[in-house]
């Protein structure tokens, strides 16, 4: 049975969200070494002859090496990358003498703990120890096999590297994951390198590798790294990523790229989706947390910038009525006016100043300051001006306060839904008794169908809604008809497995709670249509899962709201991009009697170097 290693040495306080830019090149990993890998391991005496194990005999054929816990001594290799900042420190060995076994890699990672020593192209001898290590045990990564606490005697310099493997649509296999044992995880499988993609990056560990000429399919991030697309044959979105069309295809060729040398010294590119690295781009192929497995470029290609634009809405004609969502990423009063600016831009220039927007993550006035504030009415404001400020209309607005710290979320931050409309386009219809806890019901039949609290909660006591926002339901007018909106937010995806976890498939945890949710909003939506069967609801947000997902399939369950994505033509399907693959997680979604809905993903942010916000907002045209 394999166990979770003990933490390597680092600082508790560093975290990855903190770290500037040019201070890193690559993913820290959060879960540490043992500390005997470190300074409190004795080091064996440096290394004078070969010692009788080669690189592929400590890789293995599986991913956890026959030697793992055991010492080794006189590994011999090229270094081929070396890791110098950073709380990852070390290098990258690889033997210039392969075997003929295609599922045992040649590389392997050196954990110096301290700045190494050696340098590109020194041939060397290691001893140390063996170790497996997981970035993230709990959450379900693989392992890296390295050596830690070395001895390494430096034999010459100079040398040639072994030449990398050309990662393309010619090797990478067309299935992704090999089947689970019966622990539910591919850790003791056989690799099989030529069917399988996880096997095949897995047998490639540690050894240099390269692509030629690849398209850039999730921008570059603040910590310098930015995601390729290796095989061609992935399915490609209209504008240039790779689209996650199913649980069964996770697309094969995603690779992230990060760079050995520190931003400080060797700028990393900025580019967006559609963007492209031209001529090779060759490294060490590692595995991380943030990313799965990893080119750590010690060469760049050079960055084509294919100048992909930020997308506008068509102009809504007079008779349709707009309603946009929008999650604005925890935008509070105290974050800076140019945040504010930009996302006002995109309310007031891309969505075309919507009748309607619904907003997520809007935080108290004090942001996530723990004091007990709850009141948004700063934050709000404050974006009021900045779309007027921005050319748009003098927006009203409506919410329901949280309770404190229920909602989830940013600790103090206390995010919560918003309306915003236009008050010469539509009037809101203010029906007293919506509070935190207070569950909004339907009264009335017919056209007298109505809220008994307009702006309301759905449920809020119910356990679906356990440290999570509650949906917010209003209740508006539009040229005479009456128009119900549900904003919605969803619990996020924190906690489920990677998709190329070493558990496949992978458990998506969080997806019992929003199923739960769904489950909740869909009796809501019914209970409306059974007053009123013409009502007309839009519900909108962020609903964090798929089109696909199990949860969608229970909001629509009875046909009592459609989802507009699946609408689009499939390449347009996409409003966030994640571990390179572009995905849905935001939707609109209408009632049967709103027939004609004419929807648009906005694409203004998640295919951006430069966001205003992680999510695209989206829009739809409606004749009520």
């Amino acid at each position: 049975m394999t166990t979770a290693p003990a933490p390597r040495p680092r600082r508790a306080a560093l975290l990855r969200a903190a770290l500037a830019p040019a201070a890193l090149a690559f993913s820290l990993v959060l879960v540490p070494l043992p500390a005997a890998n470190a300074a409190g391991q004795a080091a064996p005496p440096a290394p004078t002859e070969a010692g009788p194990l080669r690189i592929h005999d400590i890789q293995g054929t599986t991913r956890v090496s026959p030697q793992a816990g055991k010492p080794v001594t006189g590994v011999p290799g090229i270094v081929t990358g070396v890791r110098a900042y950073g709380g990852v420190k070390g290098f990258w060995l690889q033997d210039p003498n392969p075997d003929d076994n295609p599922a045992t890699s040649e590389g392997i990672f050196v954990y110096t703990g301290g700045n190494p020593t050696v340098q590109v192209g020194d041939s060397v001898l290691v001893s140390g120890k063996v170790t497996e290590y997981y970035p993230n045990y709990s959450g379900g990564s693989q392992s890296i096999t390295e050596l830690t606490g070395p001895a390494v005697t430096v034999l010459s310099a100079g040398n040639p590297l072994p030449a990398p493997v050309v990662l393309d649509t010619r090797n990478i296999p067309g299935r992704y994951a090999p089947p689970a044992g019966p622990d539910g995880s591919i850790d003791a499988g056989q690799l099989n390198p030529e069917k399988y993609a996880l096997d095949f990056y897995e047998s490639l560990e540690g050894m240099l590798v390269q692509v030629k000429d690849v398209r850039v399919i999730q921008a570059t991030d603040k910590y310098n790294e930015l995601w390729v697309a290796a095989d061609r044959q992935d399915q490609r979105s209209k504008r240039g990523g790779v689209l996650y069309e199913s649980y069964r295809e996770p697309n094969v060729g995603r690779l992230m790229v990060q760079q050995q040398a520190p931003a400080a010294q060797q700028p990393f590119p900025v580019a967006n989706v559609g963007d492209e690295l031209t001529g090779t781009t060759t490294g060490p192929l590692d595995y991380n947390q943030f990313g799965g497995y990893t080119l750590v470029a010690g060469t760049l290609g050079a960055h084509k910038d294919n100048h992909l634009q930020r997308e506008v809405t068509a102009q809504p004609g007079e008779r349709e009525l707009t309603i946009a969502t929008y999650n604005v990423e925890n935008l509070a009063a105290t974050n800076p006016d140019a945040k504010f600016a930009e996302l006002a831009r995109g309310i007031v220039t891309n969505l075309r100043s919507p009748d309607i927007v619904a907003l997520e993550e809007i935080q108290d006035d004090n942001g996530a300051k723990n004091d007990g504030t709850v009141g948004a009415g700063r934050t709000v404001a404050k974006f009021l001006d900045a779309i007027k400020a921005a050319g748009g209309p003098a927006y009203d607005w409506r919410s329901v306060d949280p309770q404190d710290g229920k909602d989830g979320g940013e600790p103090g931050g206390n995010i919560r839904q918003v309306f915003l409309f236009n008050p010469q386009r539509v009037s809101f219809t203010d029906i007293p008794g919506g509070s935190a806890t207070t569950a909004v019901g339907v009264t009335g039949t017919g056209t007298a169908a109505a809220l008994t609290a307009s702006p309301g909660r759905i449920e809020p006591a119910d356990e679906a809604w356990t440290n999570s926002r509650k949906p917010l339901v209003g209740q508006f007018a539009f040229r005479g008809q009456k128009v119900f909106v549900i904003a919605n937010h969803f619990n996020s995806k924190g906690g489920d497995q990677g998709i190329d976890s070493r558990f496949q498939a992978p458990t998506r945890g969080s997806e019992v709670q929003r199923i739960k949710q769904a489950t909740v909003e869909q009796a809501f939506v019914a209970k409306l249509l059974t007053a009123d069967e013409q009502a007309k609801v839009v519900s909108l947000g962020d609903f964090n899962d798929y089109q696909f997902s199990p949860a969608l399939a229970a909001l629509t369950k009875g046909g009592v709201l459609r989802d507009l994505v699946d609408e689009l033509p499939e390449t347009e399907q996409y409003s966030y991009v994640y571990q390179g693959n572009s995905q849905v997680l935001d939707h609109i979604l209408v009632s049967p009697a709103l027939g004609r809905a004419t929807y648009d993903v906005v694409h203004i942010n998640a295919e951006f170097a430069q966001q205003a916000s992680d999510h695209d907002p989206q829009v739809v045209r409606l004749k009520p």
